[in-house]
Formats: C-alpha cells, structure tokens, sequence
C-alpha cells in the first residue's frame, strides 16, 4: 500500500479507501446496495486495516445514518486508535422532511455535523465533504459554515463531491479571497470505462492542487469481469444500472482488461482499480465490498504493474472522442512553444 498527500494538503492518506456504502441498508436503494450488519462490517474494518488502509469514507444519507454508525463502532470495536486513520463522511442529501431537510445551507450542515459526530462516535471528522451542489445555497454561505466547522476543531478538512469544474474553481477562489479553510479534495466518478473528468475537471484540479477521491472505480460492477457483449450476468447493476456507462465503448476496455489479466494471472477488477493508480491526479481510490473474497480482490490491485506498452493499449482503447474546445486547445497549444524554446 502506498501513501499520497491529499491535494496541497498535508493529510497523508492511503491509495485505497475503504467506502462503506454497503453497510447498514435495509430495504429499497440502500438494501440493493449492501445489508452488512456489525459483525460483518467489522471484517472488513479489519481486513482493510491489516492490508495498510488508513482511509475510510461514509456518509450521512448511506443507510440512513447506519453506515457511519456501524463504521464508527468497528473501529471502536477493532481497538484503533482515533489518530491513525482519517475518517471521512458527507453532508446534503435528505435526513428528514421539509424544506430544511437536506442542503448544502449553515443551518442544515451544523445540524447535520452533530449527527455525524454522534454516529461516529467521535470528536472530529477529518474530512467533511459537501456530496454534491445545492442550487439553492450561495457557495459563500456553504464554505463560511465550514470554515466555522474547521476553526472548532469539530473538522480537520473540507472537500465537495459531484461538482462541476466551474463551480469547483468558485469554491477555490472563494476560499482564498475569504481566507475560508481551501478546499483539499473531489470526490467524483471516474473509471476506464467512463472518462469524462479528463475534459475539465482533472486539468481543473492539477492546476488547484485540489485532490482527487474515485467513487465506483468498477462503474459499479460492470468492470469486476462478470459482464460480457453476451449477458450482463447478476450483480448490482441487474437491478441498479448506475453509473451510466457507454456500453459499446465500455465493452472494448473490458475486452483489453480481460485479456491482460489473463496474461497476468490477475483479475480484471484488479486492472481496472490498477490503472486508477497510475493516474496522477486520483489521490485516493474508494473500494467497496459485501463480502470478505471481493475485499481482498480489490486490494491486490496495489500490486499491479503496467508496462508503458501496455498503458498506452489501455488509454487507446478507453480514450474519450474529441470535443471543443479540447481539440482546439490542442491545435493552438504549439502556437509560443515553452520557455526553453524561446531563449
């Protein structure tokens, strides 16, 4: 396992993050997603620490609050010690009714951080995300609550999940004019099969030193190798089809995967993870699990390599079609050359 910063930040956080989404549902979306109780969550905790993860993501809306609960108390349960590792939840979607119930306002995220806390059962979170962009908030209303939030004590840092790049740089510039706590990392989508963040938002982000966490590294199952042009098979995505992925496209990376992981001796799942972690920008990969045999596949992930050939079939086989103003930057980016050209 290796250890990266988070963005310009001086947290230090392992490659691989243990997500906790399956833990905790009961019925509905969250039932569909995972149903692990306490004992079997605390499994995983623990497989994840002994593998070298330091990292831990949550939030509030998974399960209903009983994802952080149950993660909280597999820690409290596993006997680790608070400062060795990062606990990282998030805060917007709706925890009750009316039209306060969810958002990204002051008054619902220091309603909601108390709740957060109490779960957890601790007195910090080391990273409070805001889980996507509310419309109806002002960003400067959103980034003082969590300046607040960070001069308490209560969070040690603040990041966004599911922004776009402009509204991402907003925050960014926000925080610095105001002198708010920056913001040290996005959480966003981003796989082999679905590469979308590579037009603006990871040139964004490698500009504002703002790290990169991966949510659904296998496009929510479709890149663990169960799914062929033939028969999508079961799993989640039978009867959870997200994230949306271009199947056509998708299924030509998959062709390549499989057959380097034949080569190999690895799974596909492992390649895919593997490629994340040759991406300069992705700071932190989020894996999750239901069952202890899926965990432990993921996790040997770390110890793929890739030759530059065999990067260079990947990238081509997964690279996203041209679209303005890509296509024109590139034409126009020769046009001064670089310093040393100049002299």
């Amino acid at each position: 396992m290796r250890y990266n910063q988070l963005g310009r930040s001086g947290l230090i956080v392992s490659e691989l993050c243990l997500g906790t989404m399956t833990f905790g549902g009961e019925g509905g979306m969250w039932g569909r997603i995972g149903q692990l109780r306490q004992e079997e969550a605390d499994a995983l905790v623990k497989a994840a620490l002994d593998a070298g993860i330091n990292f831990f993501d949550t939030a509030n809306v998974y399960a209903e609050g009983r994802s952080e609960r149950i993660l909280g108390q597999a820690l409290k349960n596993l006997g680790v010690a608070r400062d060795e590792v990062v606990v990282a939840t998030k805060v917007l979607g709706r925890m009750h009714d009316g039209p306060n119930g969810a958002g990204a306002s002051r008054g619902h995220i220091l309603a909601q951080v108390e709740k957060s806390l109490e779960r957890l059962g601790t007195g910090h979170i080391d990273l409070y995300q805001i889980h996507g962009f509310d419309t109806a908030t002002p960003i400067e209303e959103t980034l003082y609550a969590l300046d607040s939030l960070v001069k308490r004590g209560v969070v040690r840092y603040v990041g966004l999940s599911n922004w776009a790049a402009w509204q991402v740089m907003k925050a960014v510039g926000i925080a610095a004019a105001r002198d708010y706590a920056s913001i040290a990392s996005l959480q966003a989508y981003y796989t082999i099969a679905g590469r979308d963040l590579e037009r603006e938002v990871i040139p964004m982000l490698q500009s504002e030193g703002v790290g990169l966490m991966v949510w659904s590294p296998l496009a929510g199952g479709f890149l663990s190798g169960k799914y062929t042009r033939e028969g999508e098979g079961e799993g989640r995505r039978a009867g959870f089809d997200f994230p949306p992925v271009d199947k056509e496209r998708g299924y030509d990376v998959v062709d390549v995967l499989r057959e380097l992981a034949g080569a190999k001796g690895r799974s596909v799942a492992q390649l895919a993870l593997a490629w994340l972690l040759y991406q300069k920008a992705v700071s932190s990969v989020i894996i999750g699990a239901k069952r202890p045999d899926q965990l432990a596949d993921n996790l040997g992930a770390v110890d793929v390599a890739f030759s530059p050939e065999e990067l260079e079939r990947l990238d081509a086989v997964s690279k996203l079609p041209a679209e303005y103003p890509g296509w024109m930057l590139e034409r126009q980016g020769g046009y001064r050359g670089g310093p040393s050209e100049r002299r």
